[in-house]
């Protein structure tokens, strides 16, 4: 079974069609978004271990889960002491900008504690999101409607990178816009050049 990125569940979620073109097509493109991404990432993005408030903190922590076939690694992994003297593993995902309408980041976060259940064999019931625009985390708790979705997405981008098929471009302004990859899908055009064969196959017939 082929390994699938953390960080292609976001993509999926958000779009497939972008998904495909990151990890299958291998294509890639920064704008100003992703680059304060980026940068916001640097600090997490550099391995080490250490304590902050008394907690240990694990950054750039690699993550796996070999049952469902996920590879990636967490911004930031904390360890909360727990009641019976255990620790109980916390996961810290970066992003730019401020909290989302759809559920992308959360699926995301939701893979790592999945991996982060699988290494250490006890639940992993919260993680949070740190957002650059607001400075301020949004706690995320990883309930049975979540984690269903996160599977349900899971099986949908296994499915599509397997079939090695890059889905058809459909515009939809607020998400294209803003989207790095918009001058390499061309969704416009290709959704234009869709409509006129609808167009002409119906003019046929």
């Amino acid at each position: 079974m082929d390994v699938i990125p953390l960080s292609a569940l976001q993509h999926f979620l958000y779009c497939p069609r972008q998904c495909a073109l990151i990890h299958l097509e291998q294509l890639w493109a920064e704008s100003r978004e992703t680059a304060e991404g980026r940068i916001l990432h640097e600090r997490a993005d550099l391995p080490g271990a250490g304590t902050r408030k008394g907690v240990r903190v694990a950054t750039a922590m690699a993550l796996s889960h070999e049952a469902f076939g996920l590879i990636g690694k967490a911004d930031v992994v904390e360890f909360h002491s727990q009641a019976d003297g255990g620790e109980c593993p916390f996961p810290v995902e970066y992003k730019r900008g401020r909290p989302k309408a759809h559920q992308a980041d959360e699926v995301q976060l939701c893979a790592q504690a999945l991996c982060l259940e699988d290494m250490y064999g006890k639940p992993v019931p919260r993680g949070a999101l740190f957002y650059g625009q607001t400075r301020r985390r949004k706690d995320v708790v990883f309930d049975r409607g979540l984690r269903e979705l996160t599977l349900k997405v899971l099986q949908g981008t296994r499915a599509m990178l397997e079939s090695r098929q890059t889905p058809s471009a459909i515009y939809e302004a607020k998400k294209c816009d803003s989207c790095s990859l918009v001058d390499l899908c061309m969704p416009q055009c290709i959704s234009r050049q869709r409509s006129v064969q609808r167009w002409l196959m119906n003019a046929v017939e």
